[in-house]
């Protein structure tokens, strides 16, 4: 449950974003506020989606730009192949993301600790150089799309304003969805097998069946955003899928606050404003940056999200790869 304090800052939060078009108007720079704020929030829910898994199941995956790259080569693909309509790119985004978070996840979910995360890294990297090696769609160049996905009769995508509040509607509706979820029975279920998975066994719930459920699902959310990205830039490339990328949605996570849900977006937004900032100064802003987070683990161990109520000193939840 959202105390006062954490539920005026969400709201506060939620209320700027959706005022960036018009505050960017004022400021100077419209389009490029716009969609560098359109880029946070796609990226909010990427990490969002792993915090299912990672802050509330215990999950460690290590490869989760994977999904991110398969929704993105979803809408690329099919742009390529002259399919432009939306009804049928975002629903081949989303089965696409299931049929191989389900694949991965099956696989994955038998092992546990280290082996868990080095196998989620294993099936990112194979993902990431099959992209390299689709040279009729760019290999490892990648490729631009034509235009953004089309929603005849429903919406118009071609403004960057109207897909601006179009992300923002979709990041909305992960938060709520995630909230339901997290407290509804499943989500106690998955809880239980981060704190302890044999006595949740013991009393009867099949976890591994739960836990397939639970990474499905954050492929899914990760796939809506790779989708969301390929329209935001008009370009697909292996480099989303690449391990890099699996650990930027991992720091965006672990920097707002694993566990919170409305953390990630936190994180997402502060690792990629402190990252516009520091690489305009400098070439070197990566050894800026480092430090700059080691200190936030240090001293807010409960993340961005944390700081709020005051509770940056406590612990974060144990894991151990998954369960």
């Amino acid at each position: 449950m959202l105390t006062n304090r954490r539920f005026v800052a969400v709201a506060s939060f939620l209320v700027l974003l959706a005022l960036v078009p018009l505050l960017a108007r004022f400021v100077g720079g419209e389009a490029f506020w716009i969609k560098f704020a359109t880029r946070v929030m796609i990226y909010a829910i990427a990490a969002v989606s792993l915090d299912l898994i990672l802050g509330f199941g215990g999950m460690v995956s290590f490869g989760h730009a994977a999904f991110l790259g398969v929704g993105a080569y979803a809408v690329g693909i099919l742009s390529a192949e002259g399919i432009a309509n939306g009804f049928v790119q975002w629903p081949v985004a989303i089965l696409a993301s299931a049929l191989i978070a389900a694949a991965i996840g099956a696989i994955s979910l038998m092992t546990r600790g280290v082996y868990f995360i080095m196998i989620t890294l294993a099936f990112s990297q194979m993902l990431y150089f099959l992209g390299v090696s689709l040279t009729a769609y760019g290999g490892d160049d990648g490729m631009r799309l034509a235009n953004r996905s089309r929603f005849p009769g429903l919406i118009d995508l071609s403004g960057d304003v109207t897909f601006f509040y179009v992300v923002l509607a979709i990041l909305i509706g992960a938060l709520v969805a995630g909230h339901r979820l997290v407290n509804s029975r499943f989500g106690m279920v998955i809880q239980g097998c981060r704190s302890n998975e044999r006595r949740m066994r013991a009393i009867g719930f099949p976890t591994f069946r739960y836990k397939l459920a639970a990474f499905v699902i954050s492929g899914v959310m990760c796939g809506i955003a790779g989708a969301l990205l390929a329209n935001l830039t008009a370009f697909v490339s292996p480099s989303e899928m690449h391990w890099t990328r699996s650990g930027e949605i991992m720091v965006m996570v672990i920097m707002g606050g694993m566990g919170s849900l409305f953390g990630p977006v936190l994180g997402a937004a502060g690792l990629l404003v402190l990252e516009e900032i520091l690489s305009s100064h400098t070439q070197h802003w990566q050894a800026i940056l480092g430090p700059i987070l080691v200190l936030l683990v240090l001293f807010a161990k409960r993340g961005l999200f944390g700081l709020i109520d005051g509770k940056s000193a406590e612990k974060p939840a144990g894991l151990t790869g998954h369960g």
